[in-house]
């Protein structure tokens, strides 16, 4: 998509994350953070990136999928586009895996601590 989309894609997340902060009630959407949008050029259809705790992945989804309708049409409201677009909701694992890259590097830190302190080295990597 070309770079003039990148301003209705950051308007269409900022509009859903205000609307699942302040508009829905389903407790099961707390927490739930929007990382991204990509709207379609012609703005019928918009790929919604969000991240949860892993353990609530399922109900995350299930609560976001009964509540597509109830946000589509506040979006319809708070956007002055001509039509809404349908949302397709998506889990950004990308969180995830930085996550996990984190805890090995930290692993990989305290191993060679650990190995550095049994050579007697003072050196820290």
């Amino acid at each position: 998509m070309k770079d003039g989309n990148r301003k209705v894609d950051e308007q269409a997340r900022e509009v859903i994350s205000n609307i699942l902060l302040f508009d829905v009630s389903d407790p099961r959407l707390e927490l739930v953070t929007i990382t991204g949008c990509k709207v379609s050029f012609d703005r019928a259809y918009a790929d919604v990136y969000y991240t949860v705790e892993p353990d609530r992945y399922e109900s995350a989804s299930a609560a976001l999928e009964a509540a597509k309708g109830h946000i589509r049409s506040q979006m319809a409201k708070k956007l002055d586009w001509r039509k809404a677009p349908e949302l397709r909701f998506h889990l950004d694992e990308t969180v995830d895996a930085a996550e996990r890259v984190g805890s090995y590097i930290n692993a990989e830190k305290e191993r060679q601590k650990i190995s550095n302190e049994a050579l007697g080295h003072d050196e820290e990597f």
